[in-house]
């Protein structure tokens, strides 16, 4: 017997004629079905062969010279000698090209599977060969000659189908229990671990590993479908695929939200013409690499499943995905309540007052203060919601992703809630000291609403004030002017309202006290009028409403007067509050 192993294993190797092969046999008289007994021996070798590839690397021995070691070889590795027939017509290698370094950078599971797939390539279309000449005769004869062997032959070969196949389940059971063993141990029975596992002390793979491995797996299945071997025996290796692609975006959304966590750190405040800095556009350029690297193992190769269609896997991806966003936007959050000990201050905003377009920005080495970092946000929140979120929801649909209607409307509502708590934030820090001030102004040196001097002008307070609301304006213009409507509405508000609160504890006025009264609330409508909104317009009425009533027309031509000396002597302050100024960039 083991004088008829040699000549079988030479006719493998060294790839014997048949009727040679079948001489030798004949020759030495072998009893029984010596052809039977070398499939069954080969069988149990190629298991061998994958079971010692799996310990070789668990051990943490390098694969050696012969069949384990495709690298060693002289021959191409099996999946490329197999990439060129015309079954498979796939342009070259299965293989990704490799550089020098290939074993010192690719990861150990990566590896193996390459190997193993070498293994199983490298061996089953010789053992499928054997099977088929077994079963048509043509091991004993090509010729006829011998019918009486060669009809033996076929009733012993129509006897072994069974036991044939049961060989085939064997080797494809192993080669994805070995492949499950490294990359999916949760799939196997607890029993089979420790045949089959033992891979816990590797790295986990990133996606970009598991999807070599899936074109790797692809390849193998494509390679056994060329030899016609049918397709229910090779089913157990199409499950294995289906779930290494959904692993595969599992991880990938998983790794990608780490990612997107990271992405804050990356943040250098600096503001484009359009009032955002890099981050938005370096979380889009995330999500679409992530969508890209998704490409192949999402692809539906012939006898696929979508794994997109697969209810459990569009519940689980579409939660990952509204994960991703969330994690962004609290990242955005984060960034805004970063005290100024936590950042470099040693750099101040670069303001160029000579632009005839705008406050230019900040300038490469800025460190903003705590409201500019809110403003810049707010601005990011904005771009956020009117483009990112949009082009992420094409690209999402671009790569039939289900769920996407939901994953935008939670994204949407995710920003527009940081924006509201940041917006709230910056008008309580910008709005409350400037209002705060407006009543010590009003009775600074005694002043009494009962007993007053006859006006001369706005006083000192008021003009202070509108000073404010103007740092506030170029500070917010410096980072948007898409921002400068909306802060400067509330900030007017605010101011309105505590006027209108301030004239209705008023017990009463005098003459002049009415008159000044009057003044002051005109100048302060007039200046801010282009940021009056229904609030403030309502306050202010109700605020001049509460003053006596001017009959005088000695009393209205003074007003007029004064309301004009006031608006020329601060004409230059007062330009900013012009509607032309605050148009939006056009997009």
């Amino acid at each position: 017997w083991i004088l008829i192993l040699l000549i079988f294993l030479s006719h493998l190797i060294f790839h014997l004629p048949v009727p040679r092969f079948r001489r030798y046999l004949s020759d030495l008289h072998a009893p029984g079905d010596p052809a039977w007994q070398c499939i069954y021996a080969q069988h149990k070798w190629i298991l061998q062969l994958m079971q010692n590839c799996r310990d070789e690397f668990i051990s943490g021995q390098r694969v050696g010279a012969g069949a384990l070691d495709p690298e060693g070889d002289t021959r191409p590795p099996a999946l490329g000698r197999l990439s060129h027939t015309a079954s498979l017509k796939r342009g070259g290698s299965l293989r990704t090209p490799r550089s020098s370094n290939w074993h010192f950078e690719t990861p150990q599971q990566v590896q193996f599977v390459e190997k193993l797939s070498d293994v199983v390539i490298g061996q089953l279309p010789n053992f499928w060969k054997l099977w088929i000449s077994y079963v048509n005769g043509s091991l004993f004869s090509e010729t006829g000659e011998k019918s009486g062997q060669v009809e033996k032959s076929k009733k012993n070969a129509r006897q072994r189908q069974n036991d044939f196949k049961k060989m085939i389940e064997e080797l494809t059971s192993r080669l994805v229990k070995l492949i499950r063993g490294a990359l999916l141990p949760a799939t196997l029975p607890q029993g089979e671990l420790s045949l089959y596992g033992g891979w816990e002390s590797k790295t986990e793979l990133a996606g970009s590993w598991l999807t070599q491995i899936i074109h790797t797996v692809r390849g193998c299945h494509e390679a056994l479908s060329a030899m016609e071997i049918p397709n229910d025996l090779l089913q157990v290796i199409q499950d294995l695929l289906l779930d290494l692609r959904v692993h595969c975006l599992m991880v990938t959304l998983v790794h990608t939200t780490e990612d997107v966590n990271r992405l804050a750190e990356k943040e250098d405040w600096l503001v484009d013409n359009e009032g955002i800095t890099s981050l938005p556009s370096r979380f889009e350029q995330c999500m679409v690499q992530m969508l890209q690297s998704l490409k192949e193992p999402l692809e539906i190769k012939p006898g696929e499943t979508n794994v997109l269609q697969l209810e459990q896997v569009q519940d689980q991806a579409a939660e990952l995905s509204v994960r991703i966003m969330k994690v962004f936007v609290n990242s955005l959050e984060q960034l805004s309540t970063k005290t100024d000990g936590d950042i470099n201050t040693s750099h101040n905003i670069s303001v160029d007052l000579s632009s005839p377009d705008r406050f230019t920005g900040i300038q490469e080495g800025f460190t903003p203060t705590s409201e500019q970092r809110l403003l810049i946000i707010l601005s990011n929140c904005q771009y956020l919601e009117r483009h990112t979120f949009l082009n992420l929801a094409h690209h999402f649909e671009k790569h039939s992703f289900t769920g996407t209607e939901k994953i935008t409307r939670v994204s949407v509502d995710a920003v527009r809630g940081l924006d509201r708590k940041l917006f709230e934030a910056y008008i309580e820090r910008r709005a409350d000291p400037i209002a705060g001030s407006l009543e010590p102004g009003i009775y600074a040196g005694y002043f009494d609403w009962r007993d007053c001097q006859t006006p001369t002008g706005v006083r000192n307070y008021l003009k202070e004030a509108l000073v404010n609301i103007i740092a506030v304006h170029a500070e917010v213009f410096t980072v948007s002017k898409d921002l400068v409507p909306r802060v400067l509405s509330r900030i007017v508000e605010s101011v309105a309202d505590e006027m209108c609160r301030l004239m209705q504890c008023v017990s009463s006025f005098s003459k002049n006290g009415a008159l000044q009264a009057r003044l002051e609330l005109c100048a302060l409508r007039d200046a801010i009028a282009t940021y009056l909104n229904a609030d403030s317009n309502a306050s202010f009425k109700l605020a001049l409403e509460s003053l006596p009533q001017l009959h005088s027309g000695a009393d209205k031509k003074l007003l007029e007067e004064l309301l004009n000396k006031f608006k020329s002597s601060m004409q230059l302050q007062l330009t900013c509050f012009q509607a032309s100024s605050v148009q939006p960039i056009k997009r």
